[in-house]
């Protein structure tokens, strides 16, 4: 059992949690990661990976994600989101849809983010959540990461205004909230999040719980998997003849003579032997492309 599920994770659960409870639906020993942490309280698309295609963690992490988030005006948490501790107030209520508006472009583009104390991120083989709930939190330097795009879609209170955000890896959006709502003078933080788009995995096309665990009891989860290279799209195709396929298991470099190609130092591209998705392969200085996630079996 090899694929992806787009998982439409439910607010209050972990991704860790959302992993286990497909893991329970498969076979013993069946490997299953997520492709991309999504915050317990935060609700939408979580790619699933099943048995091989954990391998393409690193391909599909990287993609566009899209999320719809409320920021709330005035009130600062240490954690940055509604679950968190309130740690500043101020008045917002001078605070118009217009100056919302008029601050978002500064937070588009290569932007500078520090990460928020309360993340998954490791310091010395420990959680920053951990430390910052034994109050052994430390401070973490700023990240270049990229934001697309911030859309203002509209006010739902006096001091409420909801955002579309697309944006990279990496990107905390609740922290994004509270450098928008410092940037008006009042502080803010993030009162919900939904992640409609990860990739090629959108909200509209996302299984719930009940329907992963229905087509496990009915023998038909598999229907609901995507194509191992269903989310890599972006990378360009090389394909090869079937006389191919016992160098290429074997984990051998590819040279431009099976492809009649000489692909440009660092691209990875995905490797198909016939009809059959290899994995994904880098080239390398002499025009070889070298695997880096094979997922086709030893011959």
């Amino acid at each position: 059992m090899d694929g992806f599920i787009n998982l439409l994770k439910p607010p209050g659960m972990s991704s860790s949690d959302a992993v286990g409870f497909v893991r329970r639906l498969l076979p013993r020993g069946v490997r299953v990661g997520h492709g991309g942490t999504l915050d317990p309280d935060a609700a939408g698309v979580l790619p699933v990976c099943v048995g091989r295609a954990a391998r393409l963690f690193d391909y599909i992490v990287d993609k566009k994600k899209t999320y719809i988030a409320e920021l709330r005006l005035g009130v600062e948490t240490d954690t940055q989101d509604a679950a968190g501790t309130i740690i500043a107030r101020r008045d917002a209520s001078a605070v118009t849809a217009e100056d919302v508006r008029a601050v978002l472009p500064r937070f588009v583009g290569e932007i500078d983010q520090t990460p928020p104390a309360y993340s998954a991120i490791k310091r010395d083989g420990r959680r920053m959540y951990d430390l910052a709930r034994r109050g052994e939190a430390v401070a973490l330097e700023p990240r270049r990461v990229t934001v697309y795009g911030v859309e203002y879609l509209g006010q739902t209170a006096a001091d409420r205004h909801m955002l579309r955000v697309e944006c990279g890896k990496g990107v905390y959006i609740r922290t994004l909230c509270c450098d928008i709502g410092r940037a008006l003078g009042v502080g803010g933080h993030m009162a919900f999040l939904l992640r409609s788009e990860a990739g090629c995995f959108s909200l509209q096309s996302a299984a719930t719980l009940e329907e992963l665990r229905r087509a496990a009891e009915e023998g038909s989860l598999e229907s609901l998997f995507y194509p191992m290279d269903a989310p890599l799209g972006a990378y360009p195709a090389v394909r090869l003849e079937g006389q191919y396929m016992t160098p290429v298991s074997n984990g051998r470099a590819i040279p431009p003579a099976w492809h009649g190609q000489a692909p440009a130092e660092g691209v990875i591209a995905r490797i198909y032997v016939g009809d059959i998705f290899a994995g994904m392969a880098q080239a390398d200085g002499e025009g070889l492309l070298r695997f880096r996630a094979m997922l086709m079996e030893r011959h």
